[in-house]
């Protein structure tokens, strides 16, 4: 299943459901077949967002990986969070400096 996030401010981004899921978790919002996020609360997604973010990288510094000595795991091919929330967060700073709002639907 995809997710849309869609706002007259932007464009639309498409996401899996795992990762729309995951990003809607981290903002605090029930996963759902549609959804809004209004203005005003824009700057605290982007915050919400930008913390994990924040956090995934202070865990990733060396020596601090649960997983740096597992062979499975190529670090030249893992995606952080970073570059999977970019584009909604890049959606989301353009929504809230238009004052316009965001929906989403599967």
């Amino acid at each position: 299943m995809l997710y849309e996030f869609k706002s007259k401010a932007g464009g639309t981004v498409v996401m899996t459901q795992p990762v729309a899921e995951s990003l809607l978790a981290i903002i605090g919002k029930p996963p759902g077949r549609a959804g809004v996020f209004e203005a005003e609360h824009l700057p605290a997604a982007i915050a919400a967002l930008n913390g994990a973010i924040a956090q995934e990288k202070a865990r990733s510094q060396p020596g601090s990986r649960d997983d740096e000595d597992d062979p499975s795991v190529d670090p030249e091919k893992r995606i952080g969070l970073a570059q999977r929330a970019w584009p909604l967060i890049d959606l989301f700073k353009q929504a809230a400096a238009a004052s316009q709002r965001v929906t989403w639907g599967v």
